[in-house]
């Protein structure tokens, strides 16, 4: 059973940047798109990016477009999220999503299997 585990998450001021890890363990499907969604407190989860299992093409959405960079490496089954020029109303849990789908998914309904989230804080 495939598992994923967040990391990078924390307290930053605004203008900062941070750098979250997704690490996919376990499955037997080798090939996982990966997408980021964030839920702030009072708010629906939202779509941040996906990357397809080879990284030849990603996904945004149109509140992180320009400031967020997704990739990966498969040989250490990491996905990345790089956020720069964060901002208040960036503050949310992260959670990261894989899919077997092969397209960009940005549909939280389409991911199979989450991991647990990491907290990102961006005092103004």
């Amino acid at each position: 059973q495939v598992q994923l585990v967040e990391s990078g998450g924390g307290l930053v001021e605004a203008g900062g940047s941070l750098r979250l890890s997704c690490t996919i363990s376990g499955g037997t499907h080798s090939r996982y798109g990966v997408g980021w969604f964030r839920q702030a407190p009072g708010k629906e989860r939202e779509f941040v990016a996906t990357i397809i299992w080879s990284g030849a093409h990603t996904d945004y959405g149109d509140s992180v477009q320009g400031r967020f960079t997704i990739s990966r490496d498969n040989a250490l089954r990491t996905v990345y999220l790089q956020m720069n020029s964060l901002k208040p109303e960036d503050t949310a849990i992260y959670y990261c999503a894989a899919t077997t789908r092969g397209w960009a998914v940005t549909t939280a309904i389409d991911y199979e299997t989450w991991g647990q989230g990491t907290q990102v804080t961006v005092s103004p």
